[in-house]
């Protein structure tokens, strides 16, 4: 059996966890995220790519374990003022000027000014040019930790339902949003150190200069809505972009990871994802799809029915239905199978299809490899923004690691399927030679949630657009286009500087990168244990 996860090719370190469960849509996150937060004795430290002040953690029938202000920042607030031990720092991207109407404003006013001095929140503009930081990691007094694909912000609550109609999908006075599925993960043991020390560089290379997270020890640590993650050791993978200033080499353990993974399977690759634009992924398949001698191959991926606002449909949808039809023709040309679906509820005021958002980013590899994390199987999650996955490997089939795995595979499959009882789950947990064919029946007779995906794109759906579509975005990059550019200008004396300047700025009018100049300074490499300390 070939092994995927080598520490220094696709991961920064392999820890133990005493203890790690997975927790499926935020109303599990949120609700176990309250529970830790109040037993907080040293230190909460949080870090995404979006917060929202007033996103209430409890809500329904859990508020009956509400213990005071269940909303996020009040609640951060309540318990500094109720134990004068407490520090509580906040690290969100410090976004581009694009998605300013989406985003809460004047942020650090309101978590700085209108709380506890020990309630601390900074901005991180540390980020490549034309690059975001999407980790999203909680650690709590170095005893627990969260990470996953979820941060706490609007619209983003749901539970394993996914009811077409919810009143509690509904964030700061909005009308209630649809659907929505992620996944996140929870951890306790030796791994939180190094998710603390991870936190610890990511504040200094923000600007908030040296952070020392202390160790508390506890044993009140629990979490009960979680799925029993695989037992052992697990590794951490990250992303990075290139930085000049702050100096900062690449990091792109996440993408060996994945393609690693891809060229290992031997039965199947079931991907849950927010995209599928990688070309490196699309080429590592068609890769493993062509290579001879090797098994037939079943390949199941479950994505939203299209991404959620326009540029997110040009920067990606674009490239990902093309990859897509591309895969499938090559799958089928060399005799394995390949299926795309998305999933949704049929409501029953209107009669039509309310499709689930799918946020996750999820693999597994015959049952015997699973990563999750922050990184969607895009080109920028690979190669430029941050991020950070946790991944289990198994020594053999059948072990317990195994088990572990093939347990949380079924029970997302089932949820995006909608289906229930013994029989539906002992045809998932089989994953034969047979599962595609079976689930495309399951999605074309549309009787339970699964939907075949309909790989179309916003310029497929009307004639008058589909002149306009372009054959080539650069949207969505493994690099930083304008720091590669501007290192050009200033170092290439054949190149005219204006005419530098002219290619600088015609690639940044069509990218979505950021408008500011670095502010962060980087703290030097640590060569002991072969980290990047920028992230």
């Amino acid at each position: 059996m070939r092994r995927v996860i080598i520490p220094g090719r696709n991961c920064w370190t392999v820890e133990e966890a005493s203890n790690a469960g997975v927790l499926v849509d935020a109303r599990a996150y949120y609700r176990e995220l309250y529970r830790a937060a109040q037993k907080a004795r040293s230190y909460i430290a949080i870090t995404g790519w979006q917060f929202d002040s007033d996103v209430a953690l409890l809500r329904g029938d859990d508020l009956g374990e509400a213990r005071g202000e269940v909303k996020l920042l009040p609640m951060l607030d309540e318990l500094c003022r109720a134990n004068p031990e407490l520090h509580v720092y906040v690290l969100a991207w410090d976004f581009s000027l694009l998605l300013a109407m989406e985003r809460e404003w004047m942020q650090h006013l309101i978590f700085n000014w209108t709380t506890n001095e020990r309630v601390r929140f900074r901005f991180d503009a540390s980020s490549p040019l034309y690059g975001a930081h999407h980790q999203k990691l909680v650690v709590i007094d170095g005893a627990v930790a969260f990470t996953g694909g979820m941060d706490v912000c609007d619209c983003r609550y749901d539970d394993r339902d996914h009811a077409a109609r919810s009143s509690v999908r509904c964030d700061s006075g909005r009308d209630p949003h649809g659907p929505y599925h992620d996944v996140q993960s929870v951890l306790t043991g030796p791994v939180v150190d190094k998710l603390a020390e991870l936190f610890e560089a990511r504040w200094a290379h923000s600007g908030g200069g040296e952070l020392k997270l202390p160790k508390v020890a506890r044993d009140d640590v629990d979490f009960t809505a979680s799925i029993p993650a695989p037992p052992g050791p697990v590794a951490l993978s990250r992303t990075f972009g290139k930085t000049l200033l702050p100096p900062q080499e690449a990091v792109q353990e996440v993408r060996a990871l994945f393609l690693d993974a891809i060229d290992s399977a031997e039965r199947f690759i079931y991907i849950e994802n927010q995209y599928f634009s990688s070309r490196a992924i699309y080429q590592a398949m068609v890769k493993r799809l062509r290579a001879p001698g090797r098994g037939r191959l079943q390949v199941m991926l479950v994505l939203p029915q299209q991404p959620e606002a326009l540029r997110e449909q040009l920067a990606m949808g674009i490239a990902q239905v093309r990859l897509l039809r591309s895969l499938e023709r090559v799958a089928r040309e060399h005799g394995h199978d390949f299926g795309v679906y998305c999933s949704a509820g049929r409501d029953s005021e209107s009669g039509e299809d309310v499709y689930t958002y799918i946020h996750s980013k999820v693999m597994v590899v015959d049952d015997r490899f699973l990563t999750l994390g922050s990184a969607n199987t895009t080109n920028r999650s690979l190669g430029l923004d941050s991020e950070l996955n946790l991944s289990w490997e198994a020594e053999e089939d059948g072990d317990a690691v195994s088990r572990a795995i093939r347990r949380i595979r079924v029970s997302l499959m089932a949820e995006h399927a909608g289906l229930e009882g013994v029989e539906s789950v002992r045809v998932l947990a089989r994953a034969d030679g047979r599962l595609v064919d079976w689930l495309d029946g399951l999605a074309a007779a549309g009787l339970h949630r699964l939907r075949p995906h309909p790989l179309e794109t916003v310029f497929d759906q009307s004639p008058l657009l589909k002149s306009l579509e372009p054959e080539e975005l650069i949207i969505d990059p493994e690099d930083s286009v304008l720091d590669e550019s501007l290192f050009e200008a200033l170092h290439r004396a054949e190149d005219g500087l204006f005419a530098s300047g002219i290619r600088l700025l015609s690639r940044w009018l069509v990218g979505t990168g950021t408008e500011r100049p670095h502010r962060a300074i980087c703290p030097a490499n640590s060569e002991e244990d072969g980290r990047s300390t920028g992230g």
